[in-house]
């Protein structure tokens, strides 16, 4: 199996004059602090399959999930930002708040407002040509203690995003992320997420939150799955239930077979 490693180096401080002078380093910057997180967390990368990412810029990308390093590890696989969709309760949290700001994410709203608010945001960003990003497993990976070889089942938004949404052809994209080596360790306690969150049930279990930090990871990407008209076609009748779980499925197993590969 053939891929590239990656270290990466700190980047150059930005000054203000900069900044000002060059828009487009504005919006680099999340895959500037990529590299930066990734270099401070010590963390040994490799990328495989590269060749696989589509020469096109409406692209929903989908991966397992199981940390903060992440998002930073798509970005660098990519070598371009992505707009992660990330859980209510990040955006509540002091310090998680101003991570995924900065980093271009876009949490989800209130619960009762989450499918309407997602979608719409989904589909603004598609039409402007950037990567979408989503993690289909939810937040439980993210809290709970697990193997790094286990993935959950997926919930299914982001097939009926790439159905519905009216932009053109769409590819969505499996990446899987294979943990070799890491450390975990207890970020906060649950209930203090609790306070941030109450509508998430997931923080009445008590406990801690989990946290790992990669030593040494690979980062596959799988074979992009085309939505075009004809199937958006089918969608809109009868079928629409059944061809959102079969790419759904094909997505899983997709990234399934990947992790096996990169845990081999």
């Amino acid at each position: 199996m053939i891929g590239r490693q990656f270290r990466s180096p700190l980047p150059s401080p930005l000054s203000a004059s900069t900044v000002a002078s060059a828009p487009e380093l504005i919006a680099d910057l999340p895959l500037h602090l990529s590299r930066l997180l990734i270099s401070a967390a010590g963390t040994k990368a490799t990328y495989h399959f590269i060749e696989r990412v589509p020469a096109v810029n409406r692209i929903i990308l989908v991966s397992n999930h199981r940390s903060l390093l992440d998002a930073p590890l798509l970005m660098a696989a990519l070598n371009r930002p992505i707009r992660f969709v990330c859980h209510y309760y990040m955006s509540r949290v002091p310090g998680l708040r101003e991570m995924v700001s900065a980093m271009g994410a876009f949490p989800l709203d209130a619960p009762q407002q989450r499918p309407k608010e997602f979608f719409q945001k989904a589909v603004s960003l598609l039409h402007e040509k950037e990567v979408v990003g989503i993690f289909p497993e939810g937040a439980e990976p993210m809290i709970q203690s697990t193997t790094p070889n286990r993935i959950r089942s997926f919930h299914r938004g982001f097939a009926h995003l790439a159905m519905r949404a009216p932009v053109g052809d769409v590819a969505i994209l499996p990446v899987a992320i294979a943990s070799l080596q890491e450390q975990t360790s207890n970020l906060a306690p649950l209930s203090l997420f609790k306070l941030a969150d109450p509508s998430e049930p997931l923080f009445d279990r008590g406990g801690w939150h989990h946290s790992v930090r990669y030593q040494h990871v690979r980062v596959l990407v799988g074979h992009p799955l085309w939505v075009k008209d004809k199937q958006r076609a089918e969608y809109c009748g009868r079928q629409g239930g059944l061809l959102a779980r079969e790419l759904t499925d094909s997505c899983r197993n997709q990234i399934i077979e990947l992790m096996r590969q990169g845990c081999s």
